[in-house]
């Protein structure tokens, strides 16, 4: 378990400062669209933290990939689990996403099909490689 804190940190501390530039292109494509109203500093400082928080848990926990001791199903439904957690939270919280059923059962449904297509993605490309390997390792 300690080898997995330290991947997490590790993995979250490289990529947090991924947030805040997505925030900025996406409040630069807001403003050049004129969809969006003057941001007051609170608003900025809020947006810029949990989004470097946000980034820093979603690139930490693809450390969960790495304990072996986990089957595969567990470590994606902890993995989607948290990452849910996170965006749910960060959204909520910077009211990007109103606090209602309905808009919170959107954003769920979004969210699984999501994670879902991405994971199916991954799964299939690897699944090739992995055979591709294999091939090639038995003609040795």
């Amino acid at each position: 378990m300690k080898k997995f804190y330290k991947e997490f940190f590790l993995r979250g501390l490289i990529c947090a400062a991924g947030g805040p530039v997505v925030l900025a292109i996406i409040y630069g494509i807001l403003g050049a669209t004129g969809t969006a109203e003057p941001l007051a500093p609170g608003a900025v400082c809020k947006g810029i933290l949990t989004i470097t928080a946000l980034a820093f848990v979603a690139a930490g926990m693809t450390a969960i990939y790495q304990m072996e001791q986990l089957p595969l199903p567990t470590m994606l439904l902890l993995h989607g689990g948290v990452l849910y957690m996170a965006y749910i939270f960060t959204y909520l919280i910077n009211g990007w996403l109103l606090n209602q059923l309905k808009p919170i059962l959107v954003f769920t449904g979004i969210f699984i099909a999501g994670y879902g297509v991405i994971w199916a993605i991954i799964y299939t490309v690897t699944r090739a490689k992995t055979k591709k390997l294999n091939k090639k390792l038995k003609e040795k």
